[in-house]
């Protein structure tokens, strides 16, 4: 382990769990929105890292949604923070109990605006209850359907079922983002090579209706034309 690995990975960890401790003590949700946003940016900014946002016009300002997204790397959840900027939209993103437990995010991930879900748990009403309540308040819910990275050399890996039935459940339109770059790879070259002026780019997708019956993963592929 070199020493810049040495020294982000303990700036990162010094950063993630400041801000989840300013996350606890935030009161509105503006202000945890423009905590998460500061923490994206800061990290970024070190990172030397940029976002490249490709039909920005479909992201809409406010209003409650069911945002999906492809997973490839643990920032993906601060791209699309990012993207969402100058949107109302804020959203409690889908966490797994592992995020909850981490010495590195768990502080943070309790704290930004999260539901917790158990996969292992054999009763699922207590996690649905909670994605209702969220919807209720007027927030949106943040989700990466695949469930978990994606570590394979292939556009996407395969949707659960439970995205497409919180939005049936909830009657939430359906908010597609697809993370172009491959930010795991942009994440190595920013820590282990130093780079400069590295570049992610996401697309926005057309809203897709809960009622909608095609398989959420086909109209996702339909949508940013992958095969």
């Amino acid at each position: 382990m070199n020493f810049r690995l040495i020294s982000l990975a303990i700036y990162s960890t010094y950063l993630t769990n400041k801000f989840g401790i300013l996350l606890k003590k935030a009161k509105t949700t503006n202000q945890k929105m423009q905590l998460r946003n500061e923490y994206a940016k800061t990290l970024f900014k070190k990172l030397n890292i940029t976002l490249e946002i490709k039909n920005k016009e479909k992201i809409p300002q406010d209003g409650k949604y069911l945002l999906i997204s492809n997973h490839k790397s643990i920032i993906d959840p601060l791209i699309v923070e990012l993207a969402l900027e100058q949107s109302n939209i804020y959203g409690h993103w889908i966490a797994k109990k592992e995020l909850y437990n981490s010495f590195f995010f768990g502080l943070f991930t309790r704290n930004a605006g999260s539901i917790l879900l158990d996969r292992e748990s054999k009763n699922m009403s207590s996690f649905f209850k909670d994605v209702k309540d969220v919807v209720k308040e007027g927030h949106s819910i943040f989700i990466f359907p695949e469930g978990t990275r994606n570590k394979e050399d292939i556009p996407i890996s395969n949707f659960k079922e439970g995205a497409r039935l919180i939005a049936l459940k909830n009657r939430l339109p359906i908010l597609p983002v697809y993370i172009k770059t491959n930010a795991n790879v942009v994440l190595k070259e920013a820590i282990n090579n130093k780079a400069q002026n590295l570049v992610i780019q996401i697309e926005i997708g057309d809203i897709i209706e809960y009622k909608d019956k095609t398989p959420l993963e086909d109209n996702y592929k339909n949508i940013f034309s992958l095969s």
